[in-house]
């Protein structure tokens, strides 16, 4: 028979059995019979046993006895396996004599309940007493604290005092250890501990797996999961809650699928959080279809499977039917919270939806979900969106304004409707309230001081980065990179660039590189770096090949632009796209040679774009070709009737060869159409 406390009856039966036999007093019950019953109590997890103890310890005057001063150590573990924290802490804190066994369920009780600089404290004051050596009880919880507090330096000194204590190959102690290398970051101290592991468990799979993942490694999360596989190693559903998301992230279906069949095969579909797994896996794929299916098997759908479906819906601009699942949602009594209508409003600023939009910010008004973090920054995101500022910046001031996300979301905003300087300015004041930014800050951030172009800017930024860390990320200095460019300070983007070490320089920053040099006219510094780019092992793609074809065309690097691109159509013939055609034509139209920019055009195997006869066009106007800037104006006025600049370009170059009436035809055409030339302007900064 169970106690209503979850253990058996004896436990209880001995203890009214003493308490009512025994007299009054300190001798009534001896020490070590009440030791044994607080041992009892908290093998048991008995909070109301424990209280009786604890009650009858302090009437009999059990704790004024010399041998009794250990008994406020055992209350104190006793409650903390119990889950009463508070009081365990007190009494710990007032025990003058601390067992091991208090010491261990304190650090556990600690670690548990989040207060890890407590736990590590503990640890440390236990050490110090030099009466206890930590055991593989303690070392676990230990560690787990320095993950969960960011102290990568403190976990491998305690990783060291594992080894040396001969615990170090224990495998609940090298599984927390793997936890607490991913948690920090440290995925070749999380890799050299599993490599050391004899024979690992799934926790250990699991945990390097979804470690992977969580730290920007999804390939190496499914090469972790296939090696597993290959191992015999049989998967549960935690295996497959870690590496889905990878599958989804990489859009990986095949795997994904083989996943899928394994869950099926494996009857490890019963688990809700499985099946949303596989929902969000196929969402990310794509695949709604497939996502849609493993949603209506799902017996007991939470808000998790509800709100997945939805979210994939809105992803796929299916806004009908992301709004129908909601209301079938709440038919069948699942509440849609906080992230469903986020998804929903971003669905709403994706088409965009105004009115929509307006509608869900004011059920959630009602529903007095509008301060959640991921609410507010939808809503700023979607007046944004809808180009309705105004609206944008009130839900923003009415925010708390102490969280990063919302602050991004209005510096995007800002960069989305061409306010550079709001932004800019927007971004001072976050680092006057105290807001730390983040990545996604900077992504937000720095096309602004692109488009601002303002050296003194620039410089300031590169400073505050130098000093917070930033320009150690890649896609942060690449941004950089850009701006100095885009101010035409080379020499600085390439000492950015420099900086960054050789394994980490990806196609992004290298295009940026090549873009700054090529658009400056440096054509042969940027055809240099595409080969020492090529060399250092990283594949091209449409938009270096785009950046260096255009750095040849305005260095008028003819041949060499001509061997690049005869080098594209024969190694990357995919890769070719419109604006690569684009450039050759332009390059071979500014060096004259117009009949092969025709040839090059009518071998297209697309359909030429308005920009490829514009390039045409442009070239016809400066060498004065009469016949080609016909046939390119008549596909032009086509494809763009409204473009007044082909008019115009048309106009003057018949007007250069003194054909006055085909110039005047043309400007009569024009205002046909009901066109006007837009008149040219010229901006520039007054210091203040």
């Amino acid at each position: 028979m169970i106690h209503e406390c979850g253990q058996f009856q004896p436990l209880s039966t001995t203890l009214t059995s003493l308490l009512s036999s025994a007299a009054p007093g300190p001798k009534a019950i001896s020490v070590t019979r009440w030791q044994t019953l607080l041992y009892n109590s908290a093998n048991a997890k008995c909070i109301r046993t424990t209280k009786q103890l604890h009650a009858y310890t302090i009437t009999s005057g059990l704790l004024l006895s010399p041998k009794s001063t250990h008994l406020l150590s055992l209350l104190a573990s006793a409650y903390a396996v119990g889950g009463q924290i508070v009081v365990a802490r007190y009494l710990f804190d007032k025990s003058p004599d601390r067992t091991f066994f208090s010491y261990k369920t304190m650090i556990r009780m600690c670690a548990e309940d989040g207060s890890s600089h407590k736990a590590l404290k503990l640890f440390a004051e236990m050490l110090e007493s030099g009466r206890y050596k930590p055991d593989n009880y303690t070392f676990p919880f230990v560690i787990r604290a320095c993950g969960d507090s960011l102290l990568p330096q403190l976990g491998t000194a305690v990783h060291g005092l594992a080894l040396v204590s001969g615990y170090g190959s224990d495998t609940f102690t090298a599984n927390c250890l793997l936890a607490m290398y991913m948690n920090v970051g440290d995925r070749e101290g999380a890799k050299r501990v599993f490599d050391t592991m004899g024979e690992p468990t799934i926790v250990s799979w699991n945990t390097m797996t979804s470690g992977y993942f969580r730290n920007d490694s999804a390939k190496e999360a499914l090469m972790l999961f296939r090696k597993m596989v290959d191992s015999g190693v049989e998967a549960d559903a935690a295996t497959v809650v870690s590496v889905l998301p990878a599958c989804g992230f990489l859009k990986d279906l095949e795997l994904g699928r083989e996943v899928h069949l394994l869950v099926e095969k494996k009857g490890l579909g019963k688990k809700v959080s499985v099946r949303n797994a596989l929902v969000d896996m196929y969402v990310k794929c794509g695949k709604m279809d497939e996502a849609r299916s493993v949603f209506d098997k799902i017996i007991e759908k939470d808000v998790v499977t509800w709100t997945t479906m939805i979210h994939g819906y809105s992803l796929n601009g299916d806004v009908r039917s992301a709004l129908g699942l909601c209301q079938l949602m709440q038919f069948e009594g699942v509440k849609p919270n906080a992230v469903t209508l986020a998804s929903l409003l971003a669905s709403c600023a994706n088409l965009p939806n105004l009115k929509l939009g307006k509608c869900l910010h004011g059920w959630a008004l009602r529903q007095r979900i509008e301060s959640d973090v991921n609410v507010e920054t939808a809503l700023i995101d979607l007046y944004a969106k809808c180009k309705c500022m105004r609206l944008s910046f009130k839900v923003f001031f009415k925010t708390s304004k102490t969280r990063t996300v919302p602050w991004n979301a209005i510096l995007s905003g800002c960069i989305y409707n061409m306010l550079g300087e709001e932004a800019i300015e927007l971004f001072r004041e976050m680092l006057l309230e105290g807001v730390k930014p983040n990545d996604a800050t900077f992504k937000s951030l720095l096309p602004a001081f692109a488009v601002q172009a303002d050296m003194q800017q620039a410089m300031s930024l590169h400073s505050y980065l130098i000093r917070s860390g930033f320009i150690l990320r890649t896609e942060i200095a690449t941004g950089l990179v850009d701006i100095y460019c885009k101010c035409g300070n080379l020499k600085s983007g390439h000492r950015v660039f420099s900086g960054v070490p050789l394994k980490k320089r990806d196609i992004v920053l290298w295009s940026a590189l090549i873009a700054g040099y090529g658009t400056h006219g440096h054509g042969e510094i940027a055809l240099s770096l595409f080969y020492d780019m090529v060399q250092s092992g990283i594949r091209p793609n449409e938009v270096t090949f785009t950046s260096v074809l255009h750095a040849c065309s305005h260095a008028g690097m003819v041949d060499d632009g001509l061997s690049l691109f005869n080098f594209i159509y024969g190694s990357f013939p995919l890769c070719l796209r419109t604006n690569h055609y684009t450039c050759m034509v332009d390059l071979l139209g500014r060096a004259g040679r117009l009949e092969e920019a025709h040839e090059l055009i009518k071998s297209m195997p697309f359909q030429p774009s308005p920009t490829v006869w514009g390039a045409l066009l442009g070239a016809c106007a400066i060498h004065e070709n009469v016949e080609l800037g016909e046939e390119a104006a008549k596909w032009l006025f086509a494809l763009e009737p409204e473009n007044t600049g082909n008019y115009v370009l048309m106009g003057n170059i018949y007007a250069a060869l003194g054909r006055w009436k085909d110039a005047e035809n043309v400007r009569h055409r024009m205002n046909e159409v009901g066109l006007l030339k837009s008149p040219a302007h010229s901006v520039i900064e007054h210091q203040q």
